[in-house]
């Protein structure tokens, strides 16, 4: 018997699969959902509205930027607190003992059954489906990582709106930074308040580096787009902007 039960969500949604834009978004912490046999984790319901249990506000930004752009886009369901989608699954990172300042007693002394209970029960079907969804397009997808942030971490505050995260192949990520910043109101960043890396991150550096797509990891600050109006702003500027930045980089002979 898996960890899941019959009548519990799976582990991804995906919205709009014959999509006809190049973009193929991806929210890996887009949902808060604990599995039945987990309890809370010995969570507090409170803090699993926090941003350690989930990206607050992105499944909403996703889902109305793959309506405005025709695009195809995975929603992660369960909470990164059970399993983090876009860590490697064997560093610790991924089934958290304290996230930020907060003990998560349901994380604390996993077995590596445990672990791998999980894992197949919510890691392997959502990025099974990411590939699945990357080799049933004709072309080679541009791959958008949906992201956001908390306005404050560990007491300090952090002073940008939107941040561009990269590695190996920065250039749809200077294209779009290059067109944010010629609007010149947007606090942006690049690579801050995080960076990708082949031990922080899993969608980027294994479907997108590895698979040679271009791609983007985009982060909003959760203050930002914790209510509609937010998240129907941020979805219109990326709207806008994405076939922009693809278009330049098409240009450039990319």
């Amino acid at each position: 018997m898996g960890l899941l039960a019959e009548d519990e969500p799976p582990a991804f949604q995906v919205l709009n699969p014959n999509g006809a834009s190049p973009f193929l978004l991806t929210a890996d912490h887009a949902g808060r959902v604990i599995p039945r046999a987990l309890g809370m984790l010995g969570v507090a319901a409170g803090d699993l509205r926090r941003h350690i249990a989930w990206d607050i506000g992105i499944a909403g930004v996703t889902e109305r930027l793959a309506a405005a752009l025709d695009a195809t886009a995975i929603l992660q369901t369960y909470s990164r607190l059970v399993i983090d989608c876009n860590r490697q699954p064997h560093v610790p990172s991924a089934f958290p003992e304290l996230s930020e300042a907060t003990p998560i007693p349901g994380n604390a002394g996993l077995t590596a059954a445990d672990k791998a209970a999980r894992q197949a029960a919510i890691f392997d079907p959502y990025h099974a489906e990411i590939a699945r969804l990357i080799a049933v397009k004709a072309k080679k997808p541009i791959y958008v990582a949906m992201h956001s942030f908390t306005p404050v971490y560990h007491g300090l505050a952090r002073p940008m709106e939107v941040a561009l995260l990269y590695n190996r192949a920065p250039r749809l990520s200077h294209a779009l930074a290059a067109l944010l910043r010629a609007e010149e109101k947007f606090v942006l960043a690049e690579n801050d308040p995080y960076r990708v890396t082949d031990e922080t991150d899993y969608g980027v550096p294994v479907h997108a580096e590895r698979g040679g797509l271009d791609y983007l990891e985009i982060e909003i600050r959760q203050d930002l787009i914790e209510d509609a109006a937010g998240q129907e702003n941020w979805a219109a500027i990326l709207a806008r902007l994405l076939p922009r930045a693809a278009a330049a980089l098409k240009e450039q002979g990319a």
